[in-house]
């Protein structure tokens, strides 16, 4: 048994309670930095899952992975909730505080590109504004180099002996994965006869809650941006809301979506 360890030693508490220091003197400031670097902590732990739930996933050992994938779905509740939260920042709160971010932003958060990446949106141009920080930029592009979740989901099912083309995953490693009307057949066929394919049937609809989840916080983070700075270009020098709502329009797992339809 562990001896002279204090709850605050465990947890660290005494750098992580230090690691706020605003740059102004605005109340709202503690609020941004605060909400920020929780969403950080919580994309920490997102990635801790998916990448064990894709080892699973290779391994075909689906019903831990379950689990993950489930605790992902929870995290994700909280990073949607953070924007409640935040919310409770006025444009005039949030004018105080904008001009010491300089060119600093959201976009930048190097976890939530390799989320991304990891459940499949892939764009190697993204690693491009992480290449000063070497490190960082190199995980980014080692992550490209390897299938992503869904590609190993899509290796599985034709390793269980459904029709998915050859090539399909290895020729979309570093780009998003497009529609395959035979990977939506192959679903079809898991979801028409779930109880034949059970262990298919619930993963993949645990990725859809994944992509369900994803969706609802990139639209918390467009609302919560329209409510205070309006159609202001954001600070990382995107165009704000507009960017948010094209980003909207990406998803991961198209033919999950597409089975539904054809269903």
């Amino acid at each position: 048994m562990a001896t002279g360890v204090t709850y605050s030693s465990y947890l660290d508490l005494d750098r992580v309670l230090a690691a706020q220091h605003p740059a102004s003197q605005a109340h709202d400031e503690f609020l941004f930095i605060i909400v920020h670097q929780a969403s950080e902590l919580w994309l920490k732990l997102c990635l801790h899952e998916l990448e064990a739930a894709r080892e699973l996933v290779m391994a075909d050992d689906l019903s831990p992975a379950f689990k993950m994938l489930a605790r992902v779905a929870q995290a994700q509740r909280q990073l949607i909730s953070s924007w409640d939260v935040l919310a409770t920042m006025t444009p005039h709160d949030y004018s105080l505080i904008r001009p010491h971010l300089g060119s600093s932003s959201g976009f930048q958060s190097a976890q939530y590109r390799m989320m991304e990446f990891i459940m499949g949106g892939r764009d190697p141009g993204k690693v491009a504004m992480h290449e000063g920080t070497p490190d960082v930029a190199a995980r980014l592009r080692a992550e490209l180099a390897r299938p992503s979740l869904y590609g190993e989901v899509l290796r599985l099912l034709r390793r269980r002996g459904f029709a998915i083309p050859a090539g399909v995953v290895e020729g979309e490693l570093d780009r998003p994965h497009t529609a395959i009307p035979e990977v939506t057949m192959a679903w079809a066929e898991v979801y028409r006869d779930p109880q034949a394919h059970w262990d298919l049937y619930e993963l993949a609809e645990k990725l859809v809650d994944l992509e369900y989840h994803f969706q609802r916080w990139r639209f918390g983070h467009l609302k919560t941006v329209e409510r205070i700075i309006g159609f202001k270009t954001g600070t990382g020098g995107t165009a704000g809301v507009p960017y948010l709502e094209g980003v909207l329009r990406l998803g991961f797992f198209p033919e999950l979506l597409a089975v539904r339809t054809e269903l």
